[in-house]
């Protein structure tokens, strides 16, 4: 068996320590002089309210910038760099914030990069085995090459977030939503699993300059980890990842899917692994939040140590989509603030499209159009709070929590947008943590 090549290089240097990592892998050996290259990125999200910690969040422009050149210094003038960041309805004026800021169209300026907005081009439907099929972005699939830029990350629903769920971002929402089905056997990790299937001959290379635990987003914890991966395979650049995040690729259900369907092993036993040792680079990143439950609730282990009683805040699960999921980190900081040392009247929150009601609850509210259909009719439901719509409304979150005796601020909803910024305190005296890194000068 011809063993699949993946480099691990530590990043040390500007265009070099990325041309190392992708010359040594033979990154470009399917890439011919004259192709259409699409270059997938990774923008979780962006406001253009504050500056917000982007380490380890959203794939440096560094990183980018040198692919760009490499691609040029290869012969390629067809170059398109496209993300479909989660955003309100026809909101338009964010993605082209982030593409500014983040230098993409001075690439284009000075190489020719084309630059789009996933959410406003088309789509084409695509079946992806038994699980049905999902509607992915025309343009990357009517490439002629793809190269996946993740980041190294840790996820609180898939343990780790890289080559393979960074395609996540070219479905369209309706398909996004789709992946995150209740369905045990065709679930958020059997399509990710899937999503390389249907793609261009590709070069995937992870970002790992700056490394997060606990992602995909800007409450979790940010590293400077500097090291790159980089495989003309998918599935082994991420393998290779996991191994450096910590993680038994074996034990991350959407890896361990994706070489069984190949009738590969999760081991690394088939890899040829050139450059820096694993075992030098790796450090493990804790992917989850921690709940607690007793007598006194269910929560979140920073509500419990806050002393919060009488709320069952179930811990989401991997049918929890993107849109809610933004929404739960809100509420969870608005309960926070709420709480004013007298025990609430037992609160159940429920979330995701499986959780059902349980017995002897105060009050039961229900987020999101998916909860709010399967449980509307529970027979444990005392009191119901629902939250409706795709996604929820926050004044009908809030409403549903003041009809349970909480008091929600709504400014947390309202200013949602200026949130990151707390989070920027956490890095601001640190050297390591320099915002060059998103710029293109």
């Amino acid at each position: 068996m011809v063993k699949q090549k993946v480099t691990v290089v530590r990043y040390e240097e500007p265009y070099h320590s990325v041309k190392k990592a992708v010359f040594d892998c033979g990154g470009f050996e399917g890439l011919r002089r004259g192709a259409r290259v699409f270059i997938k990125p990774n923008i979780v999200f962006w406001t253009r309210s504050c500056p917000f910690p982007k380490w380890g969040v959203i794939t440096t422009s560094r990183v980018i910038e040198d692919v760009v050149v490499l691609l040029k210094e290869f012969g390629i003038t067809d170059i398109t760099i496209g993300e479909g960041m989660v955003t309100e309805r026809n909101d338009q004026q964010t993605p082209a914030h982030a593409f500014e800021t983040l230098g993409y169209n001075r690439l284009s300026e000075r190489h020719g990069v084309k630059c789009i907005n996933l959410a406003k081009r088309p789509f084409k439907k695509v079946e992806l085995g038994k699980g049905g099929s999902l509607k992915i972005n025309e343009d990357i699939l009517e490439s002629d090459f793809l190269v996946d830029l993740p980041v190294l990350k840790a996820h609180n629903q898939t343990v780790v977030s890289l080559g393979l769920k960074n395609l996540k971002g070219t479905l369209s929402f309706a398909s996004r939503k789709k992946c995150h089905s209740a369905d045990p056997e065709y679930d958020l990790h059997y399509y990710i699993s899937r999503l390389a299937d249907p793609m261009p001959p590709s070069l995937t290379l992870i970002d790992g300059i700056y490394s997060l635990e606990r992602g995909p987003g800007f409450d979790g914890k940010m590293r400077r980890s500097n090291v790159l991966v980089c495989s003309a395979d998918m599935l082994s650049a991420d393998l290779v990842g996991s191994k450096l995040l910590g993680h038994d690729p074996s034990k991350v259900p959407h890896l361990a899917r994706a070489a069984a369907k190949e009738g590969r092993s999760p081991d690394l036993s088939d890899l040829e692994i050139v450059g820096a040792a694993l075992e030098d680079l790796s450090s493990y990143h804790q992917y989850d939040f921690v709940y607690v439950s007793g007598e006194r609730g269910e929560m979140p282990r920073a509500l419990a140590r806050q002393g919060l009683e009488g709320l069952f805040y179930r811990k989401f699960d991997d049918t929890m989509c993107t849109y809610c999921s933004g929404l739960n980190g809100l509420i969870l900081t608005a309960l926070r603030q709420a709480w004013l040392g007298k025990p609430w009247d037992n609160v159940e929150v429920l979330t995701g499209k499986k959780m059902e009601p349980s017995p002897g609850m105060g009050s039961t509210i229900l987020i999101g159009q998916c909860m709010y259909n399967k449980n509307k009719d529970h027979p444990h439901i005392q009191k119901m709070g629902a939250v409706k719509g795709c996604p929820p409304d926050p004044e009908g979150i809030v409403r549903a929590f003041k009809e349970a005796g909480i008091d929600l601020d709504p400014q947390i909803f309202d200013q949602a947008d200026l949130l990151p910024g707390f989070f920027m305190s956490r890095y601001a005296d640190d050297p390591d943590f320099d915002e060059s890194f998103f710029r293109v000068e």
